[in-house]
């Protein structure tokens, strides 16, 4: 069985990265963790582009106006979502989420959900770098694969 599986190829392209200013603590090592992959594949950086926004909620709008704009492969969207005592926690968790799938089906451009949805803290940090991985640095090599596939699929190929 053949199947389209695209590398993350990215040396010479652009991508954006949206990234919450809420939690700060967990999300600025979210954001060490997705430049350092870039970097790790290529990417220059200069073909960076990185957009500060209030919190989870607003990530959407921001990735959506990035794509509609042009000339970027791929976004990565980062946030960290901690719950609280309030059903606060899952209406913005959910929001980001479908905003963000929305944003990606829309523009056709790939987008990666970086957004951390934890029970505490401890949980959030342990996923921005410390013993459970960075997911930041997950989210950046998903949205360059996804990125070398949609131009894969779009060039008629079917096995990569």
């Amino acid at each position: 069985m053949q199947g389209t599986r695209a590398k993350p190829d990215a040396a010479g392209r652009r991508f954006a990265i949206v990234v919450a200013r809420f939690n700060e603590a967990v999300t600025e090592r979210l954001l060490m963790g997705a430049l350092d992959a870039f970097r790790e594949h290529g990417v220059a950086e200069e073909d960076i582009e990185i957009v500060s926004v209030p919190g989870a909620f607003e990530i959407p709008f921001a990735a959506r106006e990035l794509a509609e704009r042009g000339g970027i492969e791929g976004i990565v969207c980062l946030g960290a979502v901690i719950r609280g005592e309030t059903p606060h926690f899952e209406y913005i968790a959910t929001e980001a989420a479908s905003g963000i799938a929305n944003a990606a089906a829309v523009t056709r451009v790939a987008m990666s959900f970086g957004v951390l949805t934890t029970e505490t803290v401890e949980q959030a940090l342990a996923r921005a770098g410390g013993s459970a991985g960075n997911k930041g640095y997950e989210s950046a090599l998903t949205v360059m694969e996804m990125a070398a596939l949609s131009r894969e699929i779009r060039r008629g190929r079917t096995s990569v």
